[in-house]
């Protein structure tokens, strides 16, 4: 068997050969059930957070559009719903559940922990007591309770991770165009590297320093030239401050209002928050794939069946 998480960008899988992490953006036309027709097993069980891609008319039309294209590869798949049950077909509960997957598996063994599981896209950071208050929670009610924080690692805007940089000493506040990513702020400040730039760019261009340098020099509305590296590095330097302060206040908050005695942390974000938030990597210190862990989590769940 075979553990996918379905999200908006990206495909995981997690077999017995490791993890495996395709970009997959739902919102154009999807190559979802070739990539998956790639893989040989004898069922897969399936998460998913890629309904909500706008490229579908709503979630029920995302769901059943993952659902058939799993289906066309793993016939019997199970998928797993926010009612914390696996499920053979299409069903409201399967919208959003991948972070659920992660928490079940996890408070097997840290039943007073929590988890921030930090990607490309998204934060989750969830208590692990009191788990029957979890069980049927959305991403609108996670937002509402501050354990779905919308910033991530690769494909959040600038511009809505911070609103101005000092340039030459004069605060200078960012355009709202979608410029430059957190993908090009990790990746200057050395957070990521190039194999874990997944993520489209702003311009469709390559990564490298200077074409995330040249994004973000942009935010501001001048040419790389104009400001040099120097005010390039600058704007980077303020977004991650800014991000860093939003991720680690949201764990803070919920680790004082739930008494959580342990921080668990996943996503491509887990090497460079675990310090931060005095957690545990959980790939560095418990060898669980950080990168692709509620993909890994439903396998171990679907295991228990």
């Amino acid at each position: 068997m075979i553990g996918i998480d379905v999200g908006g960008a990206n495909l995981k899988i997690a077999d017995e050969k490791g993890v495996h992490i395709h970009y997959c953006p739902l919102w154009k036309e999807s190559p979802l059930a070739e990539l998956l027709s790639g893989y040989e097993s004898d069922n897969a069980c399936v998460v998913m957070s890629g309904e909500l891609a706008d490229g579908f008319y709503n979630k029920a039309e995302g769901i059943a559009f993952i659902v058939d294209a799993v289906k066309k590869t793993f016939p019997d798949a199970l998928f797993y719903g926010t009612d914390g049950a696996f499920h053979k077909d299409a069903c409201p509960a399967l919208a959003a559940a991948n972070w659920l997957a992660s928490v079940s598996y996890l408070k097997k063994k840290y039943p007073d922990g929590m988890m921030l599981d930090i990607g490309s896209t998204t934060a989750d950071i969830v208590p692990f007591a009191g788990f029957e208050n979890l069980i049927g929670m959305t991403d609108t009610l996670r937002l509402q309770k501050g354990y779905l924080v919308y910033t991530g690692m690769l494909r959040s805007p600038v511009a809505a991770i911070a609103s101005s940089a000092v340039i030459n000493g004069i605060e200078t506040p960012f355009s709202s165009e979608y410029f430059a990513c957190s993908g090009d702020v990790h990746f200057v400040l050395g957070n990521i590297g190039k194999e874990e730039y997944t993520a489209a760019t702003p311009d469709g261009k390559e990564v490298s320093r200077e074409a995330c340098l040249r994004r973000l020099a942009r935010t501001v509305c001048a040419d790389l030239e104009e400001i040099g590296e120097a005010g390039a590095v600058a704007i980077a330097e303020a977004v991650w401050t800014k991000q860093k302060k939003l991720v680690c206040d949201a764990v803070a908050r919920v680790k004082k209002e739930t008494g959580a005695d342990t921080v668990l942390v996943g996503g491509i974000g887990a090497k460079t928050f675990a310090p931060l938030v005095e957690g545990i990597d959980l790939e560095r210190e418990l060898r669980i794939p950080a990168d692709a862990l509620s993909a890994y989590a439903v396998l171990k769940l679907a295991e228990d069946l």
